[in-house]
């Protein structure tokens, strides 16, 4: 005799879904289908246009933070165009212009929250990878419709491209943040930018929209002309160059440090002046070598920050509309979404992939 399996009145109205998924380790991509909730009375539903693939995407596809679980359905630059909104949402309509990052729920009760500091709440809820309030597990943006509740939305900016725009949701506020808490966006300061990737370029475009002078600092030299010339910055670093570097001892009031990479930290802290902070929004894997007499003699910062609260979020997408800043990006179709993934390893991208998701994820 088969037994009857009764589904819950909340399962019954699930909505389906579609995208793509790690299955393991390996970190393969390929088509799956799951479901998301309901649109419940404070949710926003919204069918996904872009996605764009954060190096994080491949760090948990491929498990190598030891946090991961499977299947996975990577994605948290995520915009698109409200389709449904619950009863009691009074911050979007349909047909709205939507973007989620990185974070999907938090508690809303400890300090982090009432600062408005979501993104450091013990109890936050990832956008892929965590398990939400319902007991289900999230799903990012490599799918083809969102669910989320409405206070972790951000309102996008009509100007904004969205494909352009939408790795400002991780990449963004991963830069802003740090220039805003630490200082950094004073016109007249001097910063330097470690690395010219995903989060370098675009901290280049925010710092000097702020009006502050930039230096980038890379190992690479053959990265000098589109520092200056294409992103705008004031003045280039060869980090492996003994000479240009004693030529900019203690001349910045701050260094953004996105490099993931093992790398020295002596180097980076002898750029800056009394006083000055050395904030680090990359992640190695390794432990960093930090000398603590520079600090002392200098009165100096090395500091961390990890993206940003939703009013933060909010406030730096409305600026980035306002001085019409975007990542540079590369869109590329689903089904190229293994190929970027390996190119990614190889940092051979200019700067940031954004998947095409209404245009070329198919469910058939």
């Amino acid at each position: 005799m088969t037994s009857i399996i009764k589904k819950s009145p909340e399962e019954q109205h699930r909505q389906k879904a579609f995208g793509w998924a790690a299955r393991d380790a390996s970190g393969v991509l390929s088509p799956f289908k799951f479901s998301r909730r309901a649109t419940g009375d404070e949710d926003v539903t919204f069918k996904v246009l872009y996605c764009g693939i954060c190096h994080s995407d491949l760090h948990n596809i491929k498990n190598e933070w030891g946090s991961s679980t499977y299947p996975l359905v990577p994605g948290h630059e995520i915009v698109g165009i409200v389709t449904e909104v619950g009863s009691k949402v009074q911050k979007f309509k349909v047909g709205d212009r939507v973007g989620v990052g990185c974070l999907v729920g938090a508690c809303h009760s400890c300090d982090s929250c009432s600062q408005h500091l979501e993104n450091y709440c013990p109890k936050m809820v990832l956008t892929y990878k965590s398990i939400d309030y319902d007991g289900n597990t999230t799903y990012g943006g490599y799918s083809d419709i969102m669910v989320v509740n409405e206070h972790y939305a951000i309102h996008f900016p009509e100007n904004l491209p969205l494909d352009a725009g939408a790795p400002l949701l991780c990449a963004g506020i991963t830069v802003y943040s740090p220039l805003k808490y630490y200082g950094l966006d004073k016109p007249g300061l001097h910063i330097g930018v470690v690395g010219l990737g995903g989060l370098g370029h675009v901290a280049v475009k925010f710092a000097k929209a702020f009006g502050v002078k930039v230096t980038v600092i890379s190992t690479s030299p053959a990265k000098m002309s589109e520092a200056i010339q294409h992103l705008g910055a004031d003045a280039f670093l060869v980090s492996r160059d003994p000479e240009q570097l004693q030529g900019a001892m203690g001349t910045m009031d701050g260094i953004i440090d996105t490099v993931s990479a093992f790398h020295p930290l002596m180097p980076l802290i002898g750029l800056l002046k009394s006083d000055g902070k050395l904030v680090m929004v990359g992640a190695p894997e390794k432990p960093l070598e930090l000398a603590v007499f520079p600090l002392l003699a200098g009165r100096k910062t090395v500091a961390g920050s990890m993206i940003g609260g939703l009013k933060e979020t909010q406030e730096m997408i409305d600026f980035a509309g306002k001085h019409n800043i975007t990542a540079d990006v590369e869109v590329i179709p689903m089904d190229y979404v293994n190929t970027a993934m390996e190119r990614l390893v190889k940092a051979d991208v200019r700067y940031r992939f954004v998947i095409d998701i209404a245009n070329t994820l198919r469910a058939d």
